[in-house]
């Protein structure tokens, strides 16, 4: 849908990302990182939580604390936005490598 009639060679480099990454989202093998998510939602004229919700995952009740970062982010200088990307970049990597020992045996796509 995102890319619309647009080749996915064409649609990767658009994004910035490889061929081969593009095939793997739309297999369902693997997903977008918040930035390409952030750039597909943008593309498509969704929110990403939109997004998310038309690619069936549920979102979670926002709390007042939640929709406080949100406010702030919303208005921080584009070069803490990175800093911030970063820390949520580290925290994926972070709960990706603790996952079961069953799930750490599955070959990872892609290599």
């Amino acid at each position: 849908m995102a890319r619309d009639s647009m080749s996915q060679r064409s649609f990767a480099k658009e994004l910035g990302v490889s061929y081969t990454t593009v095939q793997l989202w739309e297999k369902g093998e693997s997903i977008p990182d918040i930035m390409n998510l952030a750039n597909i939602a943008d593309r498509t004229g969704y929110t990403i939580e939109g997004l998310l919700n038309y690619l069936g995952v549920k979102s979670q009740p926002h709390n007042s604390e939640i929709q406080q970062i949100v406010k702030q982010i919303r208005v921080m200088p584009m070069s803490e936005i990175g800093i911030v990307l970063k820390a949520i970049a580290d925290r994926v990597k972070t709960d990706s490598t603790s996952e079961s020992s069953v799930d750490k045996v599955k070959p990872e796509v892609g290599k």
